[in-house]
């Protein structure tokens, strides 16, 4: 039995063909999660399909760790470890974390005419990391209250991004309480260069979701996947 686990929009024989956008739950959350925006977003030539992420909330991953995967049930999950400065045990564990979600993806993008991602908060980090590291497989991101993480010389192909930028949606609160200003500067930085951004602040959502906020990803999708 594979350790991934996910959830999809569609059954097995009408996904074939379509695009894929894979949906990243944040730190905490499982994979059927973000399954409630799915039917507020476009639906025909599109396959949604949603991941748990490795681990249990709150497991600290020893800086050792060969693998990201711990296979013990839980009410929430994480993709790497953090604490409240939304920093983890070393960067390892978000190479091991991009590799965990890759394990599953590649094989399974033959089958579709795209491949993108969508995460929430911690998502959004791991989504944007998987696009760094893999720019060659990943069309779009879109990316809900988070973050670009820092480092990553030498695993990242930034370069890449520089030369042919990622189509990116980024929303937030700039009141968020949850995404450190730190991690917020790296961001605005990270995206100028690397990205072909689309961005939207939206009052009062804190670390959230705005219900304007899904008809903005919506004509994101249309235009950049879809098109």
């Amino acid at each position: 039995m594979s350790q991934h686990v996910a959830e999809y929009s569609k059954a097995e024989p009408f996904r074939r063909g379509t695009h894929l956008v894979v949906l990243l739950h944040g730190y905490g959350s499982h994979e059927q999660d973000l399954m409630g925006l799915v039917n507020h977003l476009p639906q025909e030539g599109i396959t949604y399909a949603s991941v748990r992420a490795p681990q249990p909330v709150g497991y600290a991953l020893p800086a050792d760790a060969k693998d990201a995967f711990i296979g013990a049930p839980a009410l929430g999950y994480q993709w790497w470890p953090l604490n409240q400065q939304l920093e983890t045990v070393g960067f390892r564990a978000i190479e091991l974390a991009v590799d965990y979600v890759l394990e599953w993806l590649e094989p399974l993008a033959a089958n579709y005419r795209s491949l993108n991602l969508l995460g929430f908060s911690q998502g959004m980090a791991i989504a944007t990391s998987i696009a760094r590291h893999r720019p060659d497989l990943v069309r779009t991101v879109i990316g809900l209250s988070g973050y670009v993480v820092d480092g990553g010389e030498g695993y990242f192909k930034d370069a890449e991004l520089t030369a042919q930028p990622l189509p990116l949606f980024w929303g937030r609160d700039e009141a968020d309480p949850i995404i450190t200003a730190e991690k917020i500067s790296f961001t605005q930085e990270w995206v100028k260069d690397h990205t072909a951004l689309t961005d939207y602040l939206y009052a009062g959502i804190g670390h959230g979701i705005a219900p304007s906020e899904l008809a903005h990803m919506s004509t994101f999708i249309r235009e950049n996947i879809l098109n």
